[in-house]
């Protein structure tokens, strides 16, 4: 059973950065394509970036292109996000999320393509 676990959430001001990990178990993570989404109080899940298998292909949803990025190191299992210039508005349990069914440099936006999530880590950005 793959299990995923996300770390590095906490508190930040308005303007700072954090980066959040998540590490795969149970499987390497190569074979899945990967992704966050995050979701704040009363709010849909939202979709954040996604990462091919081998890395070579990304995707940013529109809220957060230009600030977050992401990547993966498949020999530490583990998938990163990089926040950079955080807002309040990005005040969020972020989750990471495998896909198993991905060919290679496919990704996909939409939450129910990914098969498996970890449990969340929160992100609160202060004013």
């Amino acid at each position: 059973q793959v299990q995923l676990v996300e770390s590095g959430g906490g508190l930040v001001q308005a303007g700072g950065s954090l980066r959040l990990s998540c590490r795969v178990s149970g499987r390497t993570a190569s074979a899945y394509a990967m992704a966050w989404f995050r979701q704040a109080p009363g709010k849909e899940r939202e979709f954040l970036a996604a990462i091919s298998r081998g890395g070579g292909n990304t995707n940013y949803g529109d809220s957060v292109k230009g600030r977050f990025t992401i990547s993966r190191d498949n020999a530490k299992n583990t998938v990163y996000l990089q926040m950079n210039n955080l807002k309040p508005g990005d005040t969020a349990v972020y989750s990471c999320a495998a896909d198993r069914n991905a060919i290679l440099h496919y990704i996909s936006p939409d939450s129910g393509a990914y098969d498996f999530w970890g449990q969340g880590t929160q992100v609160t950005v202060s004013s």
